[in-house]
């Protein structure tokens, strides 16, 4: 599903235009983006939370060549789904 389709769904359900509801969903990442680039974690109730965790240093290997090489420490954000949505999930 794309931002757009997204969009198209709320304003099919909530009866908003197509302009405020691009905006609303617009809104609603960049928020999100915001957050989990200062650091920060968010649990929205029903549906999961994301987290941003750090990797450290570690030692790899290119696959292509075989040569050993250190791969630099960073940050990753992960998301667990809450249980009542993994249920969801796993009906279907």
């Amino acid at each position: 599903m794309t931002k757009a389709e997204l969009s198209d769904r709320i304003y099919e359900k909530i009866g908003l235009s197509r302009k405020e509801a691009l905006g609303i969903v617009e809104m609603l990442f960049e928020s999100i983006k915001s957050i989990l680039a200062d650091g920060e974690s968010i649990k929205i109730t029903g549906f999961g939370t994301f987290l941003v965790r750090k990797k450290s240093a570690r030692k790899g290997r290119n696959p292509k060549t075989g040569t050993e090489l250190e791969i630099e420490p960073r940050k990753v954000v992960t998301f667990k789904p809450s249980l009542h949505f993994k249920a969801l999930v796993e009906k279907v």
